[in-house]
């Protein structure tokens, strides 16, 4: 269940309120909550215009400069701390404006608080202004990131660890305490598309792949080649879909029923996790239960789950 965009929910959710909801989701058999992140906001972010209803998913692009991200290790530690079997997805996590050790002891920790419960997408994402209030080169991102990502695989599985690279230069360190599990928390991968970063990234380090939208057959496929490079396939992978309502209008909610329908041929394709998002079908805080309710009742019954 995605959790941090329901601003639309009457009355709106303060931070308290996400806590009791992503409660209300575990009792109702929801897998997972999902929360995103941006540190800060800027004037460019609402540039491609907001969507035409505001319950539609947070894009690139489309977002209110004044919307709130909370603090995702903070809404997601109080969220362990409430619940006992709900994986708590970091997805996504902006990690180029954050230096890789002090990621590393924050996700780490939190996997712990949680009983190795953490999953976390690490993206470049596509902000400017954010990447230029935290002062990071936004068109190195990418390269930032990679080595990102063997900075945390080290320190995650031994220490100490030296590392030389472009951007990260350290000597001896030890990163304690570890993550639950050997290697770190589980690593999904995606976005809007499955460019040729990301494909590699997910073959290397990822154990789901979670696409912003619907990806081509010629997407998979280059998937699916990079996987091969690293003696991996797509049966080894989690494969993330999700539901996404159509709006009739800018003032009313979206069919949950015919939402569900559309799940069908993803779960033929192979997508084993289904992403939703409540204010999308319910402009009630408490109605989001029973979304909830439904959602799971479906998926029960639906073969392929």
């Amino acid at each position: 269940m995605v959790l941090t965009e329901n601003w639309t929910l009457n009355p709106r959710p303060s931070m308290s309120d996400l806590v009791d909801i992503a409660v209300e989701a575990e009792s109702a058999g929801v897998d997972g909550v999902m929360v995103s992140d941006h540190v800060v906001l800027g004037p460019s972010s609402n540039e491609s215009g907001e969507a035409l209803n505001l319950r539609d998913y947070a894009m690139p692009g489309n977002q209110d400069p004044a919307t709130p991200w909370p603090s995702p290790y903070v809404l997601l530690a109080a969220i362990a701390a409430r619940t006992a079997s709900l994986r708590l997805v970091l997805g996504a996590i902006v990690s180029p404006l954050r230096h890789p050790l002090i990621t590393a002891k924050d996700l780490g920790t939190l996997d712990l608080l949680s009983n190795g419960r953490l999953v976390v997408l690490p993206t470049v994402s596509w902000h400017r202004d954010e990447y230029a209030a935290l002062g990071v080169d936004f068109h190195r991102r990418g390269e930032i990131l990679d080595e990102q990502l063997d900075v945390w695989r080290q320190v995650w599985t031994t220490s100490p660890v030296a590392f030389h690279g472009r951007h990260y230069d350290f000597e001896d360190v030890w990163v304690e305490p570890k993550a639950t599990r050997p290697g770190g928390p589980v690593l999904w991968f995606g976005g809007s598309t499955v460019h040729d970063a990301v494909a590699r990234r997910l073959a290397k380090y990822g154990s789901g792949f979670n696409p912003l939208g619907r990806p081509s057959d010629q997407e998979l496929r280059a998937l699916d080649d990079a996987l091969a490079a690293e003696g991996r396939s797509r049966a080894e992978i989690e494969m993330v879909g999700g539901i996404r309502g159509r709006f009739v209008d800018a003032n009313s909610v979206a069919s949950l029923d015919e939402a569900l329908e559309g799940v069908r041929e993803q779960l033929a394709n192979g997508y084993s996790t289904i992403c939703f998002k409540p204010s999308m079908f319910t402009d009630d805080r408490d109605g989001v239960k029973n979304v909830c309710e439904r959602v799971v009742g479906f998926l029960s019954v639906t073969p392929g789950t």
